[in-house]
C-alpha cells in the first residue's frame, strides 16, 4: 500500500510519517498492493474547538473508497483513532464480501416526501460543495459503499443502466434505490 502523508498548519515530520506509516501499515495486510492510501494532518487554529489535532484519511482499493476522521487533542492519538477506524471499516467489507446472498435491495421506490422544517429561501445558504470522481458500480457495491461510509444515502453510477443512481437507507434497516426516468417513458 502506497502511503501519503500531507499538513495543514501542521509540519509533518519525519516522526510523524514513520508513525502514520506504522499505523496505516497494519491496512496493507487487508489489501492489495495497489491500494493507495492518503492521510491529512491538520491544526484547526479555532479556540472554541478543544480537540484541534485532527487526522483525515482516505484509502483507495479495488473496491470501495474508504475514509475516516478522528480529532483529539493529540496528533498521535488522532492518528491512533483514523487506523483503528479504518482497520474496522476494511474488515467490515471484507466481511460482507465473503457472505453470500444476503444483500438485496427491499425497494425500488423513493419514500413519500416528507414535511420538513426548511429554512426560509432567502435564509438557505449552501454550505458546503463536494466533487467526486464517480466508477460505475451495481447497487450492491453501491450499498456496500454506503455502509462503510456511514452516511444516509450514496451517489453513485449504476453500472447496469449508466445512469446516476442514489442509494439509500430506510427507517426500516432496508435500502432504497432512486433511479432517473424520462418524462416522455423512454
Amino acid at each position: 500500500m502506497k502511503l501519503q502523508v500531507k499538513g495543514r498548519n501542521v509540519d509533518v515530520t519525519d516522526a510523524l510519517f514513520a508513525y502514520s506509516e506504522r499505523k496505516l501499515g497494519r491496512l496493507a495486510r487487508h489489501l492489495s498492493d495497489e491500494s493507495r492510501c492518503e492521510l491529512e494532518l491538520a491544526v484547526e487554529h479555532n479556540p472554541s474547538i478543544n480537540q484541534n489535532q485532527v487526522a483525515e484519511a482516505t484509502v483507495w482499493t479495488k473496491g470501495p473508497v474508504l475514509r475516516a476522521r478522528e480529532s483529539s487533542t493529540d496528533m498521535y492519538a488522532s492518528i491512533d483513532l483514523v487506523a483503528d477506524k479504518l482497520e474496522r471499516q476494511v474488515k467490515r467489507y471484507r466481511n460482507k464480501r465473503t457472505r453470500k446472498g444476503a444483500q438485496h435491495i427491499a425497494s425500488h421506490v423513493a419514500p413519500p416526501a416528507e414535511a420538513a422544517a426548511l429554512p426560509d429561501e432567502e435564509d438557505a445558504v449552501i454550505v458546503k460543495s463536494k466533487q467526486f470522481n464517480m466508477k460505475p458500480m451495481p447497487p450492491e457495491e453501491a450499498m456496500l459503499q454506503l455502509e462503510l461510509i456511514g452516511h444516509d444515502f450514496f451517489v453513485f453510477v449504476n453500472a447496469d443502466s449508466e445512469t446516476v443512481n442514489v442509494i439509500y437507507k430506510r427507517r426500516d434497516g432496508n435500502y432504497g434505490l432512486i433511479e432517473p426516468s424520462r418524462e416522455d417513458g423512454g
